[in-house]
């Protein structure tokens, strides 16, 4: 199952990206799916070259411990500002498949609580569109009691957009109590924009209804401190998602005595096969893989007048059909300029000229109880599934980052080379790890691990998180059948994912100090982190 399913998606990203970070984002999926499966089958080749990992387990430095850790004067400026102490992340997704082609739309709701008493709000609407296909054989030595495994790949490419609202307008010398007013404020104006869309959606399918008390209601729910309804931070996203499935399956089939015999045979032998009364089917491992392209534009708040470019590529992997066990990687660059001065030189077709980059790393591994099954009936080479599940699941997550402010053109300079695949060192994948930069730099580090060692905020996170899921789908597909192996593919499907996840800082939250002798930069505590506690329902 882990040979197969690394196949699959290995040989989908192999087409869709180049080589030389084909053969680390393999690497990945070898290190999702081997703790998960229990399996060695990456030990070898090219998944094991096992210097992609980028410490997820937080072991480098001191380990932050406090014992023996140096006096570190109040405004340290290499302890960050502020962390994120929770995130509930909620996400509808509808997938429309008609043949080979598959149509997609989601919207992705984020409200997020800071340690400096602000909370953001982000409400992101992508649609996509791609290919997909599957292949499905008998298992030998189960054929006579229609056992099956199936395969299937998928390639899908989107693009959205949203915004961001901030809510800081609660200020004291009291970063808990503003936190609690200002999580107040944003739940109230998260619940304007659901009824603010439904009056929208009400005007679209009843032209003649009461929109002015719709309208009003909607606006009891806004907060005292409301914001603009126009966001302070503009959205837009572009995405590519690679996935690879294995799901295995029984066909159940009638005695086939109806005494019926169409073929004119002797003694029966002619008669009509087993009937084939239908399957079902459960999903045993799935992998993706999927590359976003993120533009924020900030219009107010601190960050005004800056864009951001936030590049993500991340690798999961679930496996089981009765109990669910999932993993995930996720590695993040984000770079920031004065918008004016960025859209004047790409007027000009000049350099870029950064003003901050920020690398994040995490690494989530999970389980808990969930199913996701299938049921179908054949009519012919016709067939109607049934599919869905649920389930929760407990997971732990582990994040560094390394901020990087660059306050000179030789620092900026060295990020948009990185960046742009220009000089000797050029961004690869796996990206420079926060851990790893925290130690002395070795003689032939490039010029962003130095800049990560010596300037850098170096900061470790973990958190708890809890994901609740369900799904449903319905599908009709059309099959045709060649000894044990059959070919098919649906003619129409749709198939609908809910997602809920809560994710609670826990731990102890740590920053690396400035470089001692020696080079190493030693773990402490991070106050501007534990200065506040998240706020829980």
């Amino acid at each position: 199952m882990v040979g197969v399913v690394s196949l699959v998606v290995a040989a989908i990203v192999g087409v869709s990206v180049p080589t030389d970070t084909a053969t680390g984002l393999k690497s990945a999926v070898c290190r999702i799916l081997h703790p998960l499966s229990g399996s060695d089958a990456c030990a070898t080749g090219d998944y094991a070259d096992g210097e992609g990992d980028d410490g997820g387990e937080g072991d480098g430095g001191d380990g932050g411990d406090g014992d023996g850790d140096p006096f570190v004067p109040n405004g340290d400026p290499f302890e960050p500002a502020k962390c994120l102490l929770s995130q509930d992340q909620t996400k509808d997704t509808v997938v429309i498949q008609v043949a080979f082609i598959k149509i997609s739309s989601s919207e992705t709701v984020k409200l997020q609580q800071w340690s400096d008493g602000t909370v953001t709000l982000e409400r992101v609407h992508e649609n996509g569109g791609g290919v997909t296909a599957s292949i499905s054989a008998g298992i030998p030595g189960l054929k006579d009691w229609g056992g099956s495994a199936s395969l299937s790949g998928s390639y899908m490419a989107g693009s959205g957009n949203g915004g961001q609202w901030l809510f800081n307008g609660n200020k004291s010398d009291n970063p808990q109590a503003d936190l609690e007013a200002n999580l107040a404020d944003a739940q109230k104006f998260a619940a304007y924009l659901r009824a603010n869309d439904g009056c929208r959606y009400q005007s679209g399918y009843n032209p003649g209804a009461a929109m002015g008390a719709c309208a009003q209601d909607a606006a009891s729910k806004k907060p005292d401190l409301e914001p603009e309804l126009a966001p302070d931070v503009d959205i837009t996203k572009t995405s590519t998602e690679a996935a690879g499935g294995v799901s295995f399956g029984k066909t159940f089939k009638g005695n086939g005595k109806s005494g019926k015999d169409t073929k004119g045979g002797k003694d029966g032998q002619g008669a009509d096969g087993p009937k084939d009364l239908g399957s079902i089917s459960f999903e045993g491992l799935s992998g993706s893989m999927t590359e976003d392209v993120v533009v924020m534009r900030a219009k107010t708040g601190p960050d005004a007048g800056k864009i951001t470019f936030v590049y993500t590529f991340s690798v999961s992997g679930t496996a089981g059909g009765v109990a669910q066990a999932k993993g995930s990687r996720m590695q993040q660059v984000a770079v920031t300029y004065d918008a004016a001065a960025y859209d004047q030189e790409e007027k000009d077709g000049a350099a870029h000229h950064p003003q901050k980059l920020v690398i994040t790393t995490s690494q989530e591994a999970g389980d808990g109880p969930g199913i996701q099954t299938g049921a179908g009936a054949n009519a012919g080479p016709v067939t109607i599934d049934v599919g869905g599940g649920g389930g929760t699941i407990e997971s732990q997550i582990h994040t560094e980052s390394a901020d990087i402010t660059l306050d000179n053109d030789a620092d900026s300079t060295a990020v948009e080379d990185w960046l742009r695949g220009r000089g000797d060192a050029p961004a690869s994948n796996p990206l420079p790890s926060p851990s790893d930069a925290a130690e002395a730099p070795d003689d032939d580090a490039g010029p962003i691990e130095r800049l990560m060692h010596d300037k850098g905020k170096l900061s470790r996170l973990d958190y708890k998180a809890n994901t609740d899921w369900w799904n449903a789908s319905l599908g009709i597909g059309f099959g045709i059948s060649a000894g044990q192996v059959s070919l098919g593919f649906k003619l129409f499907g749709i198939d609908i994912t809910h997602e809920h996840k809560e994710q609670t800082i826990t731990g102890d939250p740590t920053y690396a100090t400035a470089p001692q002798s020696g080079g190493a930069r030693p773990w402490v505590e991070w106050k501007n982190c534990t200065q506040t506690t998240p706020i829980t329902t």
